[in-house]
């Protein structure tokens, strides 16, 4: 299958997740009804913000958590029309064949590189891994590998720090038992231990927080009584979110960074902890693609400029973006509101 057709027929099954403190990649399996992504994307929330092209932002529920094979199954949206994609065959795979790996790498929304399997069960920590040359990063975790047939053969994982291209992906094999073993308790909080593989639910957990089988300690992840609060400047900056009616939660678009609309614009709030500054970008709309008209809006551009305090209005690829920078000492929280 062409790579271009694979792109395709993923976009809508791909998955942008966001917690208080990243983001990462997940998938929708059709057959078993979930949202398949790492357990390290979802950090120990029990809840976490998710998007696709076919649905708008919202919040899912963690159902499923697996730390020995680093997996985690979500919710999916409800009413929302996802693609069947289809799990391979990991026994099929040889060193060499190609596969793309898709995700959202830094925040780069429906990214896929090609390249190849290096080593098909490449050993570690006892299990069997897919290592790729693919270009994997930060982001891309979660997200599908697939091969030349368009069929899912392993889930990215991580990568080696300073490596060049060596990324690993779990084999499929992994997931659909994984999946196998979670359906029969789907919809409740499962975890599976991470000594006996044996599935946990709050009906057979022992005292709480014990494996039934070998007495391993685990955790069902439930949903908090109180959610944690941050601090410092990013309290502020969903204080003031808060007050303008946005909803926190689904705000939140990873550390220290957040996501909300108003009208038609996009606005992408970002706090800089290590240079302490803040930034602001409003996405108003798209460059004109009649070209009489955009010398005028140019010129449209410059003046407004020079008439805007604290402001800018700029191009950014076809986007016009309205931003705004503050350094964090002298801090206004006034006239940061102001400028929202």
């Amino acid at each position: 299958m062409p790579t271009q057709q694979i792109i395709e027929n993923y976009q809508d099954a791909i998955i942008q997740i966001a917690t208080q403190t990243g983001t990462g990649t997940g998938f929708y399996v059709k057959e078993f009804d979930v949202i398949v992504t790492n357990y390290h994307v979802i950090d120990s929330n029990a809840e976490v913000t998710i998007k696709g092209k076919a649905f708008d932002k919202t919040l899912s529920r963690v159902w499923y958590t697996d730390r020995k094979h680093d997996l985690a199954f979500l919710q999916p949206p409800p009413l929302a029309k996802l693609p069947d994609i289809r799990l391979g065959v990991y026994e099929t795979l040889k060193d060499g064949d190609e596969i793309v790996a898709i995700g959202h790498p830094y925040g780069l929304n429906y990214t896929a590189t090609q390249g190849v399997i290096s080593k098909v069960d490449r050993i570690r920590d006892g299990l069997k891994f897919i290592q790729i040359d693919a270009a994997i990063n930060p982001g891309n975790s979660g997200g599908p590998l697939v091969n030349d047939k368009g069929e899912v053969v392993g889930v990215n994982s991580f990568i080696i720090k300073g490596g060049d291209n060596l990324g690993f992906a779990l084999p499929v094999n992994y997931l659909r038992t994984a999946l196998q073993l979670y359906t029969p308790s789907k919809g409740q909080p499962t975890t599976r231990c991470s000594s006996c593989d044996y599935l946990i639910t709050a009906a057979n957990i022992d005292s709480g927080k014990y494996c039934p089988s070998c007495g391993t300690e685990v955790t069902l992840l439930q949903m908090p009584e109180k959610e944690i609060e941050p601090v410092g400047i990013a309290k502020t900056i969903e204080g003031i979110l808060k007050d303008l009616g946005k909803d926190i939660k689904l705000s939140r678009n990873g550390a220290n960074n957040w996501e909300v609309e108003e009208g038609s614009a996009k606005i992408k709030i970002a706090y800089n902890p290590e240079n302490y500054f803040i930034a602001g970008d409003a996405f108003l709309c798209q460059m004109p693609t009649d070209a009489v008209k955009i010398k005028p809006l140019y010129q449209f551009l410059l003046q407004e400029n020079f008439k805007l305090h604290g402001l800018t209005l700029s191009c950014n690829g076809q986007n016009i973006v309205l931003s705004c920078i503050f350094i964090r000492f002298g801090f206004n929280t006034r006239k940061w509101k102001g400028a929202i």
